[in-house]
Formats: structure tokens, sequence, C-alpha cells
């Protein structure tokens, strides 16, 4: 086993293991900063496969943006930052079931699949005029699709964190009738 192997071996387990910490975790924030340390082992991982502008592309969006656009999810939504027990369904050992037997069919299925096959790593293979070409030929729609469903996804955080928006329109009428008859009545205490 070379160096090159251990070194991304160490890495995917790192990635991994913080991944299991990401969906294990209770606190929100926690979880958020473990994606952190995941994204950024598979940014290794990049580097380690000669995929220098993979990583840091993995680096700038995955970890500079898609994190911080959880992080602005989690503050504009008032979700609780701390334990809560209304987060937790008691399903664990379900899901953890559920979760070892996809393990188990992905594992199979790359074994079967891949066996003893090895790719030679080769220079330039994850260079920006080879991934550039791929992505704007190849994979347009997907990445599309991805940012609209995280615009979606922050414009829904703002319209669940704004009281404002979700009030009634009656409501907000009465509320706006109200405030001028208090000033009124300010208006005659001072005279």
């Amino acid at each position: 086993m070379s160096g090159q192997e251990v070194v991304f071996a160490l890495l995917g387990v790192v990635a991994v293991g913080s991944a299991v910490l990401v969906v294990t975790t209770r606190r929100l924030v926690h979880a958020a900063l473990w994606l952190v340390v995941s994204f950024g082992a598979l940014a290794g991982g990049y580097l380690v496969l000669t995929a220098e502008f993979v990583a840091w592309v993995q680096v700038l969006i995955y970890v500079g943006a898609i994190v911080v656009l959880l992080l602005f999810g989690i503050m504009l939504t008032r979700a609780p930052i701390g334990e809560s027990a209304d987060l937790d369904s008691g399903n664990r050992w379900a899901a953890a079931a559920v979760a070892v037997a996809t393990a188990a069919v992905l594992v199979t299925v790359v074994v079967m699949g891949f066996g003893d096959e090895r790719i030679a790593l080769e220079a330039g293979g994850g260079s920006a005029e080879a991934l550039g070409a791929s992505v704007f030929r190849t994979w347009v729609l997907p990445f599309e699709i991805l940012s609209v469903l995280l615009l979606a996804s922050l414009v829904g955080a703002i319209v669940l964190s704004r009281s404002d928006i979700r009030a009634r329109p009656e409501t907000r009428a009465r509320s706006e009738e109200r405030e001028p008859e208090r000033g009124d009545a300010g208006e005659e205490d001072g005279v």
C-alpha cells in the first residue's frame, strides 16, 4: 500500500466519521460544523487524487457557501440551537438499521462492479479544462436544478422566519387600525 493510498484511506475515515456525527449529533450548529469537517476531508481526498481544481471548488463552494447557507437557514428559521426533545422521533434503531442495510448494498454493488480494478493516477486529470468541459456539456442541468433547490430553501427559510408574512390580512388590518387610535389618544393627553 502506497503513501497516497494510506492518506486517502485516513481521509475517508475522517469523512465518514464526521458524516456519521452530522446525522447523530443533537445540536444543529454542531451538525453544520461536522459537515465542514466532512467536506474538508473530501477536499483532501480530491487533492490526493490530483484533482486540485475540484478540491478548491469543494472548499470554496461547499465549505464556504453551502455550510454558510445552512447556518443562515438555522438562524433565520429560529430553530432550537441546543438539544431539543421535539427533534427526536425515537426511531434511532430503525434509522440505524436502514443506514446499515443501505451501506451494505452500496458496498456490495461497488465491490461486485469494480472488484480489484485500479486506475492509475495521472497528473492533470482534475484540471479546470477537463472538468469545465464535463460540467458545461454533461452536468449543466443537475447543477441548475441544485441551484434552484438551494434558492427555494433560502426563500422558504425567510418566509418561515418572518411572522408578518404569515399573518392573515384581517389580522394585519386590525393591528393597523389600532395603531392610529393609540396615536390619537397620546395627542389628546398632551393637549
